[in-house]
C-alpha cells in the first residue's frame, strides 16, 4: 500500500479499513516486505491487523540494504525490473484473450479466473494478488467461489503450456537472486 501501485488511494485510516476488510472476506494470509515505504508498510499491516493477530498469517520479505530511508544493496522497485516487452506482450495476447472470453462466459473478471485456476493447482501454492481497493480486494476474494470445470482447467493448462508467458519477469541481476 505504500509502494508499486502509484499514489495512494486514501489515508491511514483507509488502508488499514482495506485490510481489515480482507480479513472480514476471508484473507487470512497477508504479504508485505520491509523495502516497502521503506519500513511504512510493515507498520501499517501490523497496525491493522494488530487486534486479529491470531487469526492471520503475515510473511515479510527482508534482505534489502535500506540506509537513511534507502536501499542502497538489493532493489526490487518496479523500475529496477526489466517490464515485458511489445513482442512478449503480443505472444502473451492469445492467454490473455482465452482467459478474458472464458470470464465473459463466466460473468466474472479475468483477474478471477486466474486466480481460481492458481488455486486450483495445488494446496500449497499460494496466489498473492496487491491491492489498495476494498472493492478489488472483495473481487480478488470471490475467485475463492470461481468453479472451473475439469475441461476449463485442463484447457488452461494445455494452453499456458503451449503458449509459456513469454519475457523474463527479473532483469539478469535480480533473476540470478532468485531460489537463494
Amino acid at each position: 500500500m505504500s509502494q508499486s501501485y502509484g499514489p495512494n488511494p486514501g489515508s491511514r485510516d483507509d488502508m488499514i479499513g482495506v485490510l481489515r476488510s480482507a480479513v472480514e472476506a476471508g484473507v487470512t494470509f497477508f504479504d508485505t516486505a520491509e523495502v516497502y515505504g521503506p519500513f511504512v508498510n510493515e507498520e501499517l499491516v501490523g497496525e491493522a491487523l494488530q487486534p486479529i493477530r491470531d487469526q492471520v498469517v503475515i510473511a515479510t520479505k527482508f534482505g534489502w540494504r535500506i540506509e537513511s530511508g534507502t536501499s542502497v544493496g538489493l532493489n526490487s522497485r518496479p523500475e529496477q525490473i526489466r517490464r515485458v516487452a511489445e513482442e512478449n506482450r503480443a505472444a502473451n495476447q492469445s492467454l490473455v484473450d482465452h482467459v478474458k472470453n472464458l470470464a465473459d462466459a463466466k460473468s466474472v473478471t479475468p483477474g478471477q479466473i486466474a486466480l481460481a485456476w492458481l488455486l486450483a493447482q495445488q494446496p500449497w501454492i499460494v496466489p498473492v494478488p496487491g491491492t489498495r481497493r476494498t472493492a478489488r480486494l472483495q473481487e480478488n476474494a470471490a475467485a475463492t467461489q470461481v468453479a472451473l470445470s475439469a475441461d476449463e482447467h485442463a484447457d488452461l493448462d494445455a494452453l499456458a503450456s503451449r503458449i509459456g508467458a513469454h519475457g523474463d519477469r527479473y532483469g539478469e541481476y535480480h533473476l540470478g537472486l532468485v531460489g537463494r
